[in-house]
């Protein structure tokens, strides 16, 4: 009944990995182990932030050296269903569980390698023991006692033995995803300054494009302005040679009534 669960859970997380309807391209064994190899070399600076979103960055960016076009969202969510299915066949045997769980080994160096570094942190700095923070990174934490109380007494071995090489491993991944980061953010830089400069750009011209419309407007204004003023005129010349017409015509009438009437004057004297 346990296993029939843990079985379940493991399918569910397999169709979440597939997109609900194999919507996104499945990730092959190959290409799961590429995976696994970039994030194990980039545990030790997860296990150090808390806001790692840079990070998957990175981890997307050495899929896409590798030939894979996986996002930062992809990774982190096939990294969170690899560590389910991992928990899930926490009640198998060992060999068992690498024939269900393919990445068994995988994820176990990265746990192994997780520990050693803890170990060797808590005897550079005293027998302190190690926090459950220091276990987890989002939430994958296991259980690390599954192993048993042997084989977690020879990882502190190991560890006790190789501390300067596990140190030398985690400062040589840290400069160089330190140069990554640095790397992403010059990268970041420049698109945002070639953003700006097109948003210039483009302002630029739309402004430019406005201040042409808007003289062309005012052009067109003053033509028909121009246009009404010498309508005006004209009606108004119009209108006084109308009016001196009008006069003329007045005048030759009154003198025309006034010759008849002197005549008929005349005529009655007669």
């Amino acid at each position: 009944m346990y296993r029939s669960d843990h079985q379940q859970q493991y399918s569910l997380s397999v169709d979440a990995e597939r997109g609900f309807g194999d919507r996104l391209p499945q990730w092959s064994l190959k290409e799961t182990r590429d995976f696994l190899a970039i994030r194990g070399e980039l545990d030790a600076t997860f296990m150090e932030t808390k806001r790692n979103k840079i990070l998957w960055k990175v981890v997307s960016t050495r899929m896409k050296q590798k030939g894979y076009n996986r996002n930062p969202d992809q990774c982190k969510c096939k990294w969170k269903n690899l560590i389910t299915r991992y928990k899930g066949f926490g009640t198998f045997g060992e060999e068992e569980m690498r024939q269900h769980f393919p990445f068994y080994n995988d994820l176990q160096a990265i746990y192994d390698a997780r520990i050693q570094r803890i170990m060797w942190l808590d005897n550079a700095e005293g027998s302190k023991k190690p926090s459950p923070d220091q276990f987890s990174s989002e939430n994958d934490e296991i259980d690390t006692e599954k192993g048993g109380s042997s084989s977690a007494l020879k990882k502190k071995r190991k560890a006790k033995e190789k501390p300067n090489a596990s140190s030398n491993t985690s400062e040589s991944s840290s400069s160089s995803l330190i140069n990554e980061v640095k790397q992403i953010m010059e990268d970041f830089l420049k698109q945002q300054m070639e953003i700006e400069v097109q948003m210039m750009n483009a302002y630029d011209a739309r402004e430019e494009e406005r201040r042409a419309k808007e003289m062309e407007w005012r052009l067109k204004m003053e033509a028909l302005e121009n246009e009404r003023v010498m309508i005006m005129q004209k009606w108004r010349e119009k209108e006084d040679e109308m009016r001196v017409r009008d006069e003329a015509r007045n005048e030759k009438r009154d003198a025309l009534i006034s010759d008849l009437l002197n005549k008929l004057k005349r005529d009655d004297e007669m």
